[in-house]
């Protein structure tokens, strides 16, 4: 049974295009119902018009809250018999509308070995502290700020006094592991794992 998902992203998409790759490769048994995004020109349109995929865009500041915007993002979800949030460099914090509608179906990749260098730009946070080994973590959303239950992390080394090379390893590693995450999470029987 292909399950339903929608990737909430606010950048360049690149985990959003490697989940949408996984899937057509048939690696990954589920469907891209949806991709939600708080950046209408963010790049991630882009991909998912090239991959047609619907997207719904949204400006937060047309809202009177999160709560009301994410009224809206549920009702959309809900149309589409969405049963899975995936969070692909997703730059707002999941409030309780979505949790309550979402509960324990939300999933989240974050730059770092958490609980390390939580929240925004953990790649500079792990540089500015000097450590070697930084990481990716996939984990369920909670309430706070990269706090959820952990599922797979992975070490990265930095590369010293070079952001975009050190960057450039997380992504790959990012994409390999959050698939792998996806898989065994959405497709418990799958045999590629």
């Amino acid at each position: 049974m292909t399950t339903k998902v929608a990737v909430f992203a606010s950048g360049s998409g690149s985990n959003f295009q490697a989940i949408q790759e996984a899937i057509e490769n048939g690696e990954l048994d589920a469907k891209i119902e949806l991709v939600i995004t708080d950046k209408p020109n963010a790049y991630v349109v882009t991909r998912a018009e090239n991959f047609g995929v619907p997207v719904f865009a949204f400006s937060a500041k047309s809202y009177e809250s999160k709560a009301a915007y994410e009224a809206e993002i549920v009702q959309a979800l809900r149309n589409k018999e969405v049963e899975w949030i995936i969070l692909a460099g997703y730059m707002r914090l999941i409030g309780n509308t979505l949790l309550s509608a979402y509960p324990n179906r939300i999933v989240n990749i974050h730059p770092s070995l958490l609980p390390s260098f939580p929240g925004k730009d953990a790649i500079g946070q792990a540089m500015e502290h000097g450590v070697k080994i930084t990481g990716v973590t996939v984990h369920f959303v909670d309430e706070g700020m990269d706090t959820g239950p952990i599922l797979a992390q992975a070490a990265v080394e930095v590369v010293e006094g070079n952001r975009e090379a050190t960057e450039e390893r997380i992504h790959t590693v990012e994409h390999e592991l959050y698939k792998k995450s996806l898989i065994q999470l959405l497709n418990p029987t799958s045999k590629l794992h």
